[in-house]
This record gives C-alpha cells, sequence and structure tokens, in this order.
C-alpha cells in the first residue's frame, strides 16, 4: 500500500502572522513573519481537505525558544552594553566576536563567553549557516509559538476522520545552539539528547513512499531538516521520495539564495517539485 506522509516545518504564529512592526515584540505574535507564510499554510490546509485520508501521516515540527537563547539579542552586548539588532550575523575571529555592524561582542553572562566562542568555531568548522541574530520567537507559552489557526483546524478535523494524530515533533530549547534543523541542532551538545539526532523522526518519515514537504522557511529550517535527513542515508534513497510542495514554503527575506541552493542541491539528487494545487489534482 502506497503510503504518503506530509512533513510541515514550523507552521507558527511566529513566522506566518502578519502584525504591525510596533507591535511585534509585544505580542509576540509575527516577530519573525515570513512574506507569504500565512498564504503557504492556506494552501497546505486546503490541500490537507482535499486529500483527507489519502494522507497517512502528517508531521508538524514546531521550533520551540526560550527568550535567553544564543540567537536573540539578550545574549550579548557590545562595549557599551548594547544588544545587537536583528539580523546581526556573528563570528569567531581570533578569540573574538566580530559582528557584520563592525562591532566587537561579547556575551552578557561572562560565564558563557568560552562555550560561545566554541559554537561559534564549531558553526564555521561543520560549514553550518553564520549565526545570525534574530527578534526574540517562538517563545514557548506565547501565541507566536502557536501552529497558525487555518492548518491547525484542518490538522484536528484530519485526526478526526482518520482517528489518528498528527505527529509533532518540538525542537530548539536548549540555550546554547541554534536548531533550524528537525533533525539535529547545528552544533550537537553532548549532554543533551535533544540536539542530537532525532533517529525516531528519521525513521517514521523514511516509513513513507512519498514525502510531501512544506514550511517555514525555504531558506532555514525546512531546508536544514531536508538536508540533514538526505544526508543520513548513503544514497539518495530518502530525497528521491521527497516532493517540495512550492506554494507552500517561503524564505526569509534577503536569504532568497539560500533558498536557491536548497532547491538546486536537492533536485540534483532526485527531489521532485509541485504545487498544493497540482498534487494529485
Amino acid at each position: 500500500m502506497h503510503k504518503t506522509h506530509l512533513v510541515v516545518i514550523d507552521p507558527q504564529n511566529s513566522f506566518c502572522k502578519v502584525v504591525d512592526a510596533q507591535e511585534q515584540q509585544v505580542i509576540h505574535d509575527g516577530e519573525l513573519c515570513v512574506p507569504g507564510a500565512w498564504e503557504d499554510m492556506e494552501c497546505v490546509a486546503q490541500m490537507i481537505s482535499r486529500l483527507g485520508k489519502k494522507l497517512d501521516d502528517i508531521h508538524i515540527t514546531l521550533d520551540s525558544h526560550h527568550q535567553l537563547h544564543i540567537a536573540h539579542p539578550i545574549w550579548w552586548k557590545d562595549s557599551g552594553g548594547t544588544s545587537p539588532v536583528p539580523f546581526t550575523a556573528l563570528s569567531e575571529q581570533s578569540g573574538t566576536i566580530q559582528g557584520s555592524d563592525g562591532k566587537e561582542y561579547t556575551t552578557y553572562r561572562p560565564s558563557f563567553l568560552k562555550r560561545t566562542l566554541e559554537y561559534l568555531k564549531a558553526l564555521s568548522d561543520g560549514k553550518r549557516y553564520p549565526h545570525v541574530i534574530w527578534p526574540p520567537h517562538c517563545l514557548i507559552g506565547t501565541p507566536g509559538h502557536n501552529i497558525v489557526t487555518p492548518l491547525l483546524t484542518v490538522v484536528l478535523q484530519w485526526e478526526r476522520d482518520v482517528f489518528g494524530a498528527a505527529d509533532i515533533v518540538t525542537k530548539g530549547s536548549n540555550y546554547f545552539v541554534e536548531h533550524f534543523s528537525a533533525v539535529r541542532a547545528e552544533v550537537i551538545d553532548p549532554q543533551d539528547p535533544t540536539t542530537q539526532l532525532n533517529t525516531a523522526f528519521v525513521n517514521t518519515v523514511m516509513e513513507a513512499d512519498e514525502i510531501l514537504l512544506s514550511g517555514e522557511a525555504s531558506s532555514h529550517c525546512l531546508a536544514n531538516t531536508v538536508r540533514d535527513m538526505a544526508n543520513e542515508f548513503a544514497d539518495d534513497s530518502f530525497i528521491k521520495k521527497c516532493v517540495l510542495l512550492t506554494d507552500g514554503t517561503s524564505a526569509v527575506p534577503t536569504f532568497e539564495n539560500y533558498e536557491q541552493q536548497f532547491i538546486q542541491e536537492m533536485t540534483s539528487r532526485g527531489m521532485k517539485t509541485t504545487t498544493t494545487v497540482d498534487y494529485l489534482a
């Protein structure tokens, strides 16, 4: 029997809900809004309603952060005690931390400095994405952490129809590491299993004959989830099962080149592309 699984990466208010800029850090909705993301999730929701029981499983990942986090401004300060603004890139250079804004930074808590320097170096050595400061987002317990309403509504209906439960995967609660991928953190913490390879998730998704990919963002969390899963196998058996729903994902602004690189890399290895409308139309 042909099994079709749908993977939806981080369909949360922090990424999808559009709010006025002055409200973003007050109500904790839409803090890191990806243009087009709300419409992406509406498209995915409509597809779920159309396919119904033809979807054998739905996997939803949730970015799950604390305000105190290495990728949030609160972690850092310059010589004047000011935190970097969101979208500042930071890198380790000869034992110092240099920002793309030309400033030198250190950790707000001195005891975090050594570990933070080691982290930034490991990012570079592992050829992972450069470290970027984000607006505090997907904070556990806030509205920004929640699944967007259009998607949640149809997923709950799908659960009733199939008498089953969507697979919910959380990630990102370790303060010391960025965690784009749902499979592993950008740098693994040997003391924290939540940062290490999520073999249960990989194995469950691999049971499918066809894997539909969607979610936010195609430049970051979706891209790195798919890459990390594909790279767990000696051949391209995983990625050849994958179908990217191009109207079900969008890129973080100014990082569109990451999206393009991801699509080119994965399609060259066998990933297919379609839209939520065209799939099994």
